[in-house]
């Protein structure tokens, strides 16, 4: 399996000399039917970049043994731990501060244990897998219902697709494609709601834009205007036409599937909830061949999610298992990611765990974590590659790639995927897991696990609605958990493995947040500035930098703007323009497009240099853009 997106392909390598020298599709109609991007074609040749991390190194780059950095891992993270349990841990409670831990790039069994360790070993709540805010445990229960989960095959037969939140083509490739087949083969009718252009505008028979940060409040609209019995007319709501059509289309389809970006969940449990409104209004739930499909922004989100790396949910949704720290509806919380970088800052926590992730290259507010990483006492990195966060680690492990890691994957469907080794480790490079169990055996924490296999069964034991799953039931093409055991599978919940109690929709701001509708219209902002919307560009990241074949593809960074904004700004296409906010600037080469709306300019995540991270906040920002003096 592919893991350098959230779509998954199945793939097959040709190896020689124990190097990978070639990446071919592996035809799965449930997941990639038989197609394959560029990015999982030819990104292998990175496996070997002269950057890659094949040895445990110190703060420096100084080289260390397994046993010395393991032994010096687990005590950074002793010094660090606190009784957050109330009933004792095994270690000494440290005066002051504490640990917590942030997994990306990750298996489901190295996640699983990632959350022991800060749990069990640690006495720690603070976990997550999110670059930035999410919805909460009851909200992720919801969405994780079986009867509203689509399938990815259910594209292929839909009268209707909905894409809200997301751009396909550089989220998750293979779905672009699989959009456009079922328009053109099965005439599906596609809507898009966006806060910017998309790749697949071209092809819907409706398209919405609302302002950014709006989600929520386009989709609370787009519900109210579906009504409970219809579309409500232009007179008796006030409801843009270009929303209105969506509404229409989709009413009149008898399947829809709604393709939506995990981003929206970052504007809190109100989003999901009118999302989930959206789907009541059109019947979704228990419809066959219908329902929500979730695009993530990490690879294997949902299996992390599912496995247990969440600030207020233990394996399975589960409640977390702490008896202290609650929210007032009982939850266990510890830190989010926001709020863990905040931590360090103020030095509250005091040891972070980056697991397969680079803040600083892929959160927002790269500035403000440059400041937590440089405060914390310690800073532990299991990275691929070196890169701008493992400069700042006192501790390194390296990391297998999708080649070389034996382990699962959820897809976002809930599809369990084996990941299997097809290549050697390259120097001396030792599997995730174990490397984990070994830090908490260090720490006096006996996982029990000491393989794989064992590794799985211990993830399945842990999440209710994996129980029963097997290895070869996974085989070559996965299985969905939904499917798996229909008698266990009955969905995400507390921790006897029953569903919680339905959760009433959590309430949206009764205050209009902004504009949601196909042309937003003109944002007001103090002194000419434009609302800032941000993507990930597909090219943007080490994959295209690493990988001599995809070079000529790395982004630069440009501002797209919309024809009114540029003539107001007296710009025009290619100008070099500076974007500042907040006293942090970019510099951007002008890009005009006719489909940005007015009020609102676009800028790329993720570049090597004028990353827009830099200019986010983990809210809504407007910018201001000044054309740069001529050298």
């Amino acid at each position: 399996v592919c893991t350098l997106c959230p779509s998954q392909c199945n793939v097959s390598f040709t190896v020689r000399d124990e190097q990978v020298k070639r990446v071919i599709a592996r035809d799965n109609p449930d997941v990639d039917d038989g197609w394959l991007c560029d990015r999982g074609r030819y990104g292998f040749e990175m496996f070997n970049a002269e950057e890659r991390m094949t040895e445990p190194r110190l703060r420096g780059g100084v080289a260390a043994t397994w046993e010395d950095a393991i032994a010096k891992a687990a005590d950074a993270l002793r010094a660090a731990s606190v009784d957050h349990t109330g009933v004792g841990t095994n270690l000494a409670a440290a005066s002051g501060g504490g640990g917590a831990a942030i997994v990306g790039d990750a298996s489901n069994e190295e996640g699983y244990l990632i959350q022991r360790i800060m749990r069990e070993a640690l006495g720690s709540p603070h976990v997550d897998s999110r670059p930035s805010r999410g919805p909460s445990r009851e909200t992720l229960v919801r969405l994780a219902q079986p009867e509203i989960t689509a399938k990815v095959r259910d594209i292929d037969d839909a009268d209707a697709i909905l894409v809200v939140g997301t751009d396909p083509l550089h989220s998750s490739p293979i779905l672009d494609l699989r959009i456009r087949k079922a328009i053109r083969r099965n005439g599906a009718k596609l809507a898009v709601a966006t806060e910017a252009p998309t790749a697949l505008d071209g092809g819907a028979a409706a398209v919405a834009r609302y302002a950014p940060g709006n989600a929520g409040t386009f989709l609370a609209e787009l519900a109210a205007s579906l009504g409970a019995d219809g579309p409500i007319s232009q007179g008796d709501l006030d409801v843009s036409a270009h929303r209105q059509g969506v509404a229409g289309m989709l009413w009149e389809a008898k399947s829809v599937v709604v393709v939506w970006g995990d981003r929206i969940g970052r504007e809190g449990d109100g989003a999901i909830a009118a999302l989930l409104d959206v789907a009541s209004t059109l019947d979704l739930t228990g419809k066959n061949g219908a329902g929500l499909l979730e695009v993530a922004e990490l690879t294997n989100a949902r299996g992390l999610r599912e496995a247990g790396c969440l600030p207020d949910a233990g394996p399975g949704l589960t409640r977390a298992p702490f008896g202290s720290h609650t929210s007032p509806n009982g939850a266990s919380t510890g830190k989010a990611t926001e709020e863990i970088r905040a931590a360090l800052e103020s030095g509250e926590l005091k040891t972070v765990l980056l697991f397969g992730v680079d803040p600083l290259r892929d959160f927002p507010n790269t500035e403000a974590w440059k400041n937590a990483l440089a405060k914390a006492d310690h800073v532990i990195c299991f990275s691929m590659f070196e890169n701008a966060t493992t400069t700042m680690a006192d501790i390194v492990f390296p990391l297998e790639t999708h080649a070389e890691k034996d382990g699962t994957v959820t897809h976002p469907d809930g599809r369990l995927q084996r990941v299997r080794p097809s290549a050697s480790r390259p120097g001396d490079i030792r599997p995730g897991w174990g490397v984990l169990a070994e830090i908490a055996l260090a720490l006096g924490h006996d996982t029990g696990i000491s393989s794989q296999p064992s590794a799985f069964a211990a993830l399945t034991e842990a999440v209710p609605f994996y129980a029963g799953i097997t290895d070869s039931d996974i085989g070559g093409r996965g299985i969905r958990w939904q499917d798996a055991v229909p008698e266990k599978a009955t969905g995400p919940g507390s921790p006897d493995t029953q569903p919680d109690a339905p959760t009433p929709p959590a309430a949206t701001d009764p205050a209009p947040r902004g504009v949601a509708s196909a042309e937003p219209g003109p944002v007001a902002h103090p002194d000419g500035a434009l609302a800032l919307s941000t993507y990930r560009d597909l090219w943007a990241g080490p994959i295209t930098e690493l990988n001599p074949p995809l070079r000529f593809l790395q982004p630069q960074q440009r501002v797209e703007l919309s024809v009114p904004d540029a003539e107001k700004l007296g710009l025009s296409a290619g100008d070099e323009v500076s974007v500042s906010q907040n006293g942090t600037s970019l510099r951007a080469r002008v890009a005009i497009r006719e489909r940005v709306p007015e009020g609102t300019c676009l800028l790329l995540e993720g570049t090597a240099e004028d990353n827009a991270n830099a200019l986010l906040n983990g809210a809504p920002v407007s910018v201001r853009i000044e054309k740069t003096a001529a050298p």
